[in-house]
């Protein structure tokens, strides 16, 4: 597979855990020596990722620009310009390890740009508008007045300032407790690395307007390789993006923990990027938590 990268670095942030979910055990009896070596290989790598099942990760802030479940699609690219991205979100009970079905899922980031719909008058955090979700470490002194340096303190949520709603959508999860989005990949904005935020509600009902009741059991943030970052700078419109960026290992808000922290694995072609990527994670919850990241 010469044509195709992909990062083994799976892994989620959401709001309560993230889990990568194993295979079954392989048992060695009757095997070769080479058989043996192969099954005991096999086996410590089920026990590893059933370990990871258990393993929750830690919740992220919502952060000032979400808007709750107003758009039920999963195609949420509207007419916004970026790479394709299919996004592909497996969501499971961190106790059983099975599939949660009939949850609603949201998502919502930024654009090639590093705007957020619903919230054009911010910017993208370059020019003097906040950083939608994070406060740079490095945030300028002596600011004059009036002019935004920040989300509200704990990233508080802040009301619309436009009727855009381009890269924002919630849609159910399967039997599977798969759910598949249609999106571009993201741009960034100053003090944050590139990211998609993501949530997750249960006990709710749905009707022909969308999800009602239920509570949020996980707010997180998905995040994306270096390597995959600098090849979509490379392109259009990503390269007209001025804003400052700040690396994954920079960021404030991911804790490096691979799997447990958010990052997505990724496929595509290492020469050409622009042809669309392919993204996929599990995401493993406790469903009686609340959890909405405020």
């Amino acid at each position: 597979m010469t044509d195709t990268q992909e990062t083994d670095s799976t892994g989620q942030l959401t709001r309560r855990k993230v889990v990568a979910v194993g295979a079954g055990t392989v048992a060695a009896v009757g095997l070769g020596a080479a058989g043996a070596v192969n099954a005991f290989a096999q086996e410590k790598s089920a026990e590893s990722e059933a370990e990871a099942c258990y393993k929750l990760t830690s919740e992220t802030v919502e952060g000032p620009y979400y808007i709750d479940a107003d758009k039920i699609r999963r195609d949420v690219t509207e007419d916004k310009e970026g790479i394709p991205l299919l996004l592909d979100i497996r969501v499971i009970d961190s106790e059983t390890c099975r599939p949660i079905r009939n949850a609603a899922v949201d998502i919502w980031h930024c654009d090639a740009v590093g705007v957020y719909s619903g919230y054009e008058d911010m910017g993208n955090g370059g020019g003097g508008g906040p950083a939608p979700t994070g406060t740079p470490t490095d945030a300028p002194t002596g600011t004059p007045t009036g002019i935004p340096t920040g989300p509200p303190p704990g990233g508080g949520h802040q009301e619309p300032t436009d009727d855009t709603r381009y890269l924002r959508g919630t849609w159910r999860t399967d039997k599977h407790g798969q759910v598949t989005f249609r999106t571009v990949f993201p741009g960034w904005y100053r003090g944050r690395c590139v990211h998609i935020h993501t949530k997750v509600h249960v006990d709710g009902e749905w009707t022909d307007a969308g999800y009602e009741g239920g509570h949020t059991c996980h707010t997180g943030q998905f995040f994306f390789d270096e390597e995959s970052v600098l090849a979509s700078a490379e392109l259009e419109p990503y390269a007209s993006n001025t804003a400052e960026r700040t690396t994954l290992d920079e960021d404030t808000i991911y804790d490096g923990g691979g799997v447990t922290g958010g990052l997505l694995r990724l496929k595509y072609r290492k020469d050409g990027v622009g042809k669309g990527v392919s993204a996929s994670i599990t995401v493993g919850v406790d469903p009686e938590e609340t959890n909405d990241g405020l």
